[in-house]
């Protein structure tokens, strides 16, 4: 698809700033209508705005029932209870410096051709009926849920495939970005996915890992009411019954969650047992993703080797009732605004990510020990001359010794004596929302380059004072573009008047979803520059 794109389209059509919609409740729209337009407006924008009826949504409480093929009936889920959400609004925006084609062709262009064009919505939030991965694309490794039948009882129930599900997503440079929202059942999913050396991998997270993430969701779900109907009934003694493949995939849940796992009906969602389940299925997720994404690598690196290189930083938060649950691998993060100790003190700065690259000492340690019989894990500052990151999604050619050597050249890690050199096991934690909490801020490594926690969270903080219904993401990236050009000794126009791939000299991709915490009447905008 790229060859039939000239380079001159690519790069006028990779030559795209962000713009986001005013951050709005809709009694002020006609205000906004009426202001004037900032002279860095961006370019790109998508945004939604919750409706009368979805607000009165916010309050109310939805239970379901459902009956599953495998006999399991589940009422009143704890995962489908519906409670006062804890967000009110969403921002955000992204920013492409890296020169990148528009759709990449992993997994022979179904992702980039066919899936991610129904999942995007660069101009507003769009609903979604049923999710458009797993039922449309043949990329599972051997290890991956194949009973069909089971895949459309995920579609069908489990809760992040609710019937009122808006979605909004797109591209900038390597990055991509993802959001999630469901006013029915309360609930909110947000992905930063980083790219480097190409964004198939950004692309692939895209199109899978929020289904994936749903599919241990609902085998969760599904334990959590097994336990429960396992008290309640009686079976015959020495009854024999035949494991369905529901249940085969509950038992292989099982083995990889907690020992001391375990939920009855009394149990609320807020628990810690129910928090550790949550946990361990985002990560149970990303898993599966890299398995499938290195069988689709190792599958089609003889037509692309660049492929074994590719690689991508995760960041995903899943904001449920009054908890928080985040994933992160990489450099990206996730910094939540909460009130200062001190009475009429800024707000303080808390990061709930961590960071993986040698910057962190215990990632640099970790380095060294995992590989005694290795001399140089470590060169130039960089794991294997290579790479700042310690942990990654992707980037084949730093795990498996086949996929280093298909690469040629100077391309290729000369002395990989015991991979893996970069790890896939995410950090994740869980946090329960308070009244003190103000917001949070994710972001791709290309913020955190100009600006510290505690400048992003001041900046934010200030922004929304004063401007209370603009947009804060939108607000970041001006005041990034002020910085860099200032760094450069150019004018902002100066700046993005350099092309893509040009402009990476002086900023990398920057990518930032702004989460306004509370549950007053929410709107939500986001904006993305492909």
């Amino acid at each position: 698809m790229g060859a039939e794109i000239s380079l001159e389209e690519r790069a006028r059509h990779n030559h795209q700033c962000t713009r986001s919609l005013p951050f709005l409740c809709s009694e002020k729209m006609e205000e906004f209508e009426k202001s004037p337009k900032s002279s860095s407006d961006l370019n790109v924008s998508f945004g939604y705005q919750c409706s009368a009826y979805q607000s009165s949504l916010c309050s109310s409480e939805v239970n379901y029932k459902f009956e599953l093929s495998s006999g399991i009936n589940i009422q009143e889920s704890n995962i489908n209870k519906m409670r006062n959400s804890s967000f009110s609004c969403l921002s955000g925006a992204a920013l492409s410096a890296n020169y990148t084609l528009a759709n990449t062709n992993i997994c022979n262009g179904v992702i980039g051709e066919g899936i991610l064009p129904e999942l995007d919505s660069p101009q507003s939030f769009k609903r979604v009926l049923s999710s458009a991965s797993l039922s449309r694309l043949d990329l599972h490794s051997p290890s991956s849920p194949s009973d069909s039948g089971t895949l459309e009882v995920v579609r069908s129930s489990s809760f992040l495939n609710a019937m009122d599900v808006q979605m909004a997503g797109g591209a900038a440079g390597e990055d991509r970005v993802q959001a999630v929202c469901s006013e029915e059942n309360g609930w909110l999913f947000c992905g930063v996915y980083d790219g480097f050396n190409g964004r198939d991998a950004a692309d692939f997270l895209a199109g899978t890992l929020y289904e994936n993430i749903g599919y241990n969701l609902f085998l969760l779900e599904c334990k959590i009411n097994q336990q429960n109907n396992e008290k309640n009934v009686q079976h015959p003694s020495g009854g024999r019954t035949t494991k369905s493949e529901l249940s085969l995939a509950i038992e292989s849940l099982n083995k990889k969650l907690k020992p001391n796992l375990s939920l009855n009906s009394t149990e609320e969602c807020s628990t810690e047992s129910f928090r550790l389940g949550v946990l361990n299925c985002l990560t149970s997720a990303l898993v599966q993703a890299e398995n499938d994404f290195m069988y689709r690598v190792e599958q089609e690196m003889d037509d692309r080797p660049d492929l074994v290189s590719v690689g991508s930083c995760v960041l995903t938060v899943l904001l449920h009732g009054m908890v928080l649950y985040v994933m992160n691998l990489g450099d990206s993060r996730a910094v939540l605004a909460t009130s200062s100790l001190i009475k009429d003190g800024p707000p303080r700065a808390i990061q709930l990510t961590e960071t993986h690259t040698l910057d962190n000492e215990e990632e640099y340690r970790r380095i060294l020990a995992d590989h005694p019989d290795d001399p140089s894990p470590v060169t130039g500052g960089r794991v294997k001359g290579k790479l700042k990151l310690t942990r990654a999604f992707g980037v084949g050619y730093l795990k498996k010794r086949n996929l280093n050597d298909a690469l040629m050249g100077i391309l290729r890690v000369r002395d990989l004596r015991s991979p893996p050199y970069v790890y896939t096991h995410p950090f994740t934690t869980s946090h329960k929302v308070s009244e003190n909490d103000l917001f949070v801020v994710l972001g791709s490594d290309g913020l955190f380059d100009f600006y510290t926690n505690d400048e992003v969270v001041q900046l934010v903080h200030q922004f929304i004072e004063d401007h209370p219904f603009d947009d804060p993401a939108k607000h970041l990236i001006e005041q990034l573009l002020l910085r860099a050009a200032e760094n450069a000794g150019l004018t902002t126009e100066e700046l993005m008047n350099i092309p893509v791939g040009r402009r990476r000299k002086y900023h990398d991709d920057v990518t930032v979803i702004v989460i306004i915490l509370g549950n007053k009447q929410r709107t939500s905008t986001a904006s993305t520059s492909i």
